[in-house]
């Protein structure tokens, strides 16, 4: 197939990316610590530490994982953490000492929580002690072995990280009691590692890096094994794009977006990072307030987001007073960037906001708009280096340009395949090495590829994948429920949100009662925020609920 976007590559951009001298993702780390010691690297509430500190702190930690808590090469490890500084020292803490990095929304439910973690295997985690109260009801139905708590400001230094502390714990009381007595804390496994010795482990391009959940493009949440080959080849693509608009040592990137979410981990927090970056990090991006002060007092000049933080900040009145002139360009990712969103931000800003695709199975980018100006508002840009896009048809025909049909990726950055679910990989990787994304859209003449639909029922809530099988299996063990559907409708903030259908088994059953069902058992964004009670749900013939039935009379009534 003639690859047609290559003649559109940005000047001074090569279609190939070359990993050759690279072992795993440690050592691009090393070199930028040894290229940038004294840096800046990661500021929060506050408090920066430099390349140099991070680099000391996560061996400190390396060593405890190794020697305090007898940890080994392969070992899984979950990070549940909001953006602090601890996530990226333990982070790269956990890599040096050769364990699997899981990573986990700190606002999953017990049963989340639960799943990911007997899935995975874990053996250890660091988690907030905000979160802790979860984790206790569920411990003993896991593999974890050992865990490290830690507070919000442990990482900002005596005396604020006291009263940051105590703030949150005795004034805002939003750590509930716990009880998880074996449990060691951060601040003690961080001191006690500077007394170990640390074992550098041998880790190759093959290895297994992170297991990042995701519901894939059907199903229930599963683990993608990124190696340390996928992620660095996604780092060098990103770089590649990235580099001509780029000054080493001087860009000051505004982080809002989770360091456990994919997007985030790999293109803040993992391939800037060789330029010698300094990332802002946003403990909580819906504090508007908050995070519009930590951009008043830096210099910012790029920044990552999803569409409704960009919409969110284009509306609110104390953001458009800000000093925008160091902003050079905003990446958007996780859901559609609509074009009046992009539009109104380049009128209030003065920059662009350059919109890139993928998937957590692809690392996650596979595609963005040119950083010169020159691509097009509305597609998902073109192929990054060493990337193929094609669109192929349900018999895995690629088909022309123009036409459409199921937007798939091959390249170094696909995954290795979801953890111990052979059969569900092969469903979504073809046997010639082809992601099929799910996403349904065409390729223009340009090379340029634009999303139209989507191939399965994936809702998107925010950037967030919900899945409604997992909507439907909760909320069907509610007694007064006899049969569910739910679906994705349209909504101006997230993009879109869940809605469920439902025919009751008791009359009684109310619409607060299954919204608080809901909340019970399942994150924020996966909560309905429309209930609809109705006599039966469309079938086909063999009894197969019609989402999409639902969700085309749903989208109908929203336009109307």
């Amino acid at each position: 197939m003639e690859k047609i976007w290559l003649k559109n590559y940005p000047k001074g951009i090569g279609p190939e990316i070359d990993i050759s001298h690279y072992k795993n993702i440690l050592q691009v780390l090393t070199e930028a610590c040894e290229k940038f010691p004294e840096l800046p690297v990661f500021t929060n509430m506050g408090k920066t530490i430099s390349d140099r500190e991070l680099n000391l702190l996560s061996t400190n930690f390396a060593a405890f994982l190794q020697n305090g808590l007898g940890l080994k090469k392969g070992d899984r490890i979950a990070i549940q953490l909001p953006n602090v500084l601890q996530f990226p020292i333990c982070m790269f803490g956990a890599l040096k000492a050769g364990l699997i990095v899981v990573n986990t929304n700190p606002l999953y439910t017990e049963r989340e929580m639960k799943h990911q973690f007997k899935d995975s295997g874990v053996k250890a985690i660091i988690i907030l002690e905000n979160f802790a109260s979860h984790l206790e009801k569920i411990l003993s139905e896991t593999k974890i072995e050992h865990v490290v708590l830690t507070q919000l400001g442990d990482a900002l230094g005596f005396p604020k990280s006291l009263l940051v502390n105590s703030v949150v714990k005795y004034v805002k009381k939003m750590v509930p009691s716990f009880s998880l007595p074996n449990a060691v804390s951060y601040s003690s496994a961080i001191s006690k590692g500077r007394t170990l010795a640390f074992h550098p482990v041998e880790m190759s391009l093959e290895e297994i890096a992170f297991l990042q959940y995701t519901g894939g493009t059907t199903g229930v949440s599963k683990g993608a094994m990124l190696t340390h080959r996928n992620i660095i080849s996604n780092m060098e693509q990103i770089n590649m794009w990235m580099r001509p608009s780029l000054r080493e040592g001087k860009e000051v990137v505004f982080m809002p977006l989770p360091l456990y979410h994919i997007f985030c981990l790999s293109v803040n927090c993992l391939a800037l990072i060789k330029f010698g970056v300094h990332n802002i990090m946003i403990t909580n991006p819906r504090d508007l307030p908050a995070l519009i002060k930590d951009y008043r007092a830096h210099p910012i000049t790029i920044m990552t987001g999803i569409n409704t933080l960009f919409n969110g900040l284009n509306n609110n009145a104390e953001f458009k007073k800000l000093d925008f002139s160091t902003l050079k360009f905003s990446v958007a990712g996780g859901m559609a960037l609509q074009t009046s969103v992009a539009k109104k931000w380049k009128e209030i800003t003065g920059s662009e906001i350059y919109e890139g695709y993928g998937l957590t199975e692809s690392s996650p980018v596979a595609c963005v708009n040119p950083i010169d100006g020159t691509g097009k508002v509305g597609t998902i840009g073109l192929p990054v280096p060493s990337t193929e896009i094609v669109i192929m048809n349900d018999d895995e025909k690629i088909l022309p340009i123009g036409e459409t049909g199921e937007i798939c990726i091959r390249g170094p950055q696909i995954m290795k395949g979801y953890w111990n679910q052979t059969e569900e990989t092969s469903k979504v990787i073809t046997k010639d090495g082809w992601l099929k994304s799910g996403d349904i859209g065409f390729m223009d003449k340009d090379g340029y590829t634009k999303i139209v639909d989507r191939k399965k029922d994936m809702i998107l809530v925010s950037g967030f994948n919900v899945y409604p099988t997992e909507i439907e299996d909760v909320i069907a063990h509610m007694p007064g429920v006899l049969e569910i559907a739910a679906v994705g409708v349209p909504d101006d903030k997230s993009g879109e949100v869940v809605k469920v259908f439902i025919v009751k088994k008791d009359e009684s059953l109310t619409k607060e009662a299954v919204i608080a069902y809901a909340k019970e058992n399942l994150t924020g964004y996966k909560i309905p925020k429309h209930v609809e009670f109705r006599k039966d749900l469309p079938k086909t013939n063999v009894g197969k609920i019609l989402r999409r039935e639902l969700k085309n009379e749903s989208v109908q009534t929203t336009a109307v």
